[in-house]
């Protein structure tokens, strides 16, 4: 997608200060593997045989990226392209030869993604590149849930609430929304399996299907206390082998005097220490993808949106910890 400089590009490459924004949008654009996804996509795209020519597709699904990593909406997204030198130039539009794609081409592009499952495909083929070059280790998974809160206004044309979503009671206050179950490699810190539920749904219910075939121990926090008991656990070959090292909750720990070491402190402690790592992940969709609401209605296309999320975040850790996804 390289071009030739403009006057705007020569006088902006003069600047003293990169910012964030620009500094992140290139660690993404050397991270991401563009010809293997675009390869998944391209069977499912528009040939362009009949109407005009459809939008290229790696200019499509940067502009889709952009979307979910700003949480923008589908107007928003193409207003930001405009308005940002940095975004433009990640996206590849020349102003001398082309527009931004309007809204509606990116909608009808989301909803291509979401129709096939296309984004799956992108979070399972990064991870089996992990896999092959030594970043996603096996053997142990760190297993846990976090809500995301949804519009619980009911102003809108059917006068209620999403109704695959659910409310649920957390400490002293009521959320709703759905929960988003992760299973997290205990080594390297990385998302290898999701899943998407009511918000109501307990994270214990769910813990069975985030773990690995190949998976010796477990960390969770007091939420799944039990799990070795369940019946999905007990009595399945594997499951029922695994080492299951969950937190107890505090007020089960006993008191100790003063004088004495609190073994059972100290070894809460070193779980907590492993168990840790998943929450690292989770920052970055809250925090830096700023995914603290549900967009859309629907537990389909709000996972959609969580495995390129999860897909972009894991080589995004990977990227700031130095490695590369394909090896020299």
């Amino acid at each position: 997608m390289k071009s030739q400089q403009t006057f705007t590009d020569i006088e902006y490459s003069m600047r003293k200060k990169k910012t964030k924004r620009e500094e992140f949008l290139e660690i993404m654009d050397e991270i991401i593997p563009w010809d293997e996804w675009v390869s998944l996509i391209e069977p499912y795209y528009p040939g362009g045989k009949r109407g005009r020519p459809p939008m290229g597709i790696e200019k499509m699904l940067r502009m889709y990226l952009l979307q979910i990593w700003f949480n923008l909406s589908d107007p928003g997204t193409e207003d930001a392209i405009y308005d940002s030198y940095a975004m433009r130039k990640f996206v590849g539009i020349d102003f001398l030869s082309e527009n931004v794609p309007d809204e509606t081409t990116l909608c009808k592009f989301r909803h291509l993604l979401e129709k096939n499952g296309l984004n799956k495909l992108f979070f399972d083929a990064i991870n089996r590149v992990m896999v092959e070059n030594g970043h996603m280790m096996k053997g142990g998974t760190i297993v846990d849930a976090t809500i995301i809160d949804a519009p619980s206004s009911t102003k809108n044309a059917e006068k209620k609430r999403d109704p695959e979503m659910h409310q649920t009671k957390k400490g002293n206050q009521w959320r709703f929304g759905m929960k988003c179950h992760v299973g997290v490699d205990a080594g390297s810190g990385l998302v290898h399996t999701l899943d998407v539920t009511p918000a109501n749904t307990h994270d214990v219910t769910m813990a069975a299907g985030l773990i690995r075939e190949d998976d010796e121990v477990v960390y969770g926090d007091s939420g799944y206390v039990g799990l070795e008991k369940r019946p999905e656990v007990k009595e399945d070959a594997h499951l029922s082998t695994v080492t299951y090292r969950i937190n107890r909750r505090p007020k089960s720990l006993p008191k100790v005097p003063d004088n004495m070491i609190d073994w059972d402190r100290y070894i809460e402690h070193r779980k907590s220490s492993v168990r840790c790592k998943v929450e690292h992940v989770f920052r970055i969709i809250k925090c830096q993808f700023g995914y603290t609401k549900t967009r859309y209605q629907g537990l389909k296309k709000n996972e959609n949106r969580l495995y390129a999320m999860f897909a972009c975040a894991n080589l995004y850790m990977t990227a700031i910890a130095g490695r590369k996804l394909y090896e020299a």
